[in-house]
């Protein structure tokens, strides 16, 4: 039952602390052979318990749909952002995340982006929802309220990524070498991917307090950067993370203290209401 499970799970933790010290061997070993390999194997891992809570939070369907919408997104924004330097400044992803989709982007993208998505938006979420229709002027801070803390998850995210070669900004910028332009450029990118997770599964979304396990791949995502920031030498965006997980701890612990009978009652309402997410997306 909801209320039997731990605040802070143990696991969670763990593997956060696991990947904290990961980060050693990533700053320090990055041409080590199998590098490539280990990358991709820890980024699925990474990404598996947001992609498990989303698949149980929404029906089979909702899940695939969500998943494959913020990737073709995502895959999108990046290719137009490489290709023409808009929305985040001219940069281009380094050979450090493997083959590119037309020379450009990492298929690996979907993997270590989509659960950051996923987290700040269920960070962001109603803890109790009222059961009433969500006003246009709610949904829309909850989306900027997702945008602000995606863009702040890739303040300690980008410093450490650029140092590693992930990606290059060859012509630097103010924030240990990234430019404003770029944090301006995922205000709007994450904006955009928050709505369409929102519109997709409108009721669900609104009626139902999202799953503290999606904010699980977010979180050790975190500490792996926080990780690559301290073995990197970056102490502000280390400092920032370490706020960021701390944020995103509290949010998880308080999504696991909705009351199982206000847990009952949300779901009841949901599904007295039907189960087509898409059809009722306009109440």
């Amino acid at each position: 039952m909801l209320s039997q499970l731990p605040r802070h799970p143990r696991l969670l933790l763990a593997a956060s602390t696991l990947f904290f010290g990961a980060a050693y061997f990533t700053v320090s070993f990055p041409d080590a052979p199998g590098a490539g390999i280990a990358s991709f194997v820890s980024t699925l891992l990474i990404a598996l318990p947001s992609f498990v809570a989303l698949w149980r939070y929404l029906s089979p369907r909702g899940a695939v749909l969500s998943l494959l919408s913020l990737s073709a997104f995502g895959y999108a924004i990046e290719t137009i952002g490489v290709a023409t330097g808009f929305p985040y400044g001219p940069f281009y992803y380094g050979d450090s995340l493997g083959p590119k989709i037309t020379g450009l982007v990492p298929y690996l993208l979907p993997l270590s982006w989509v659960p950051l998505v996923l987290g700040a938006t269920a960070a962001t979420a109603p803890t109790i929802p009222d059961g009433k229709a969500m006003s246009r002027r709610r949904r829309v801070l909850w989306v900027l309220y997702a945008a602000i803390l995606l863009t702040l998850v890739d303040g300690v995210l980008d410093p450490g990524a650029a140092s590693l070669g992930f990606w290059v900004w060859p012509e630097g910028g103010l924030y240990y070498g990234v430019p404003v332009s770029n944090y301006l450029g995922w205000l709007f990118s994450s904006s955009v991917a928050a709505a369409i997770l929102l519109v997709l599964g409108c009721r669900r979304w609104v009626s139902v307090p999202p799953p503290p396990g999606l904010l699980d791949s977010a979180l050790v995502a975190v500490a792996f950067w926080v990780g690559v920031d301290l073995f990197s030498g970056l102490l502000f965006p280390a400092v920032l993370g370490i706020a960021l997980f701390f944020y995103l701890l509290g949010r998880r612990a308080r999504l696991s203290s909705v009351k199982p009978a206000v847990a009952a009652r949300s779901e009841a309402r949901y599904k007295h209401g039907g189960d087509g997410d898409e059809r009722r997306s306009k109440t």
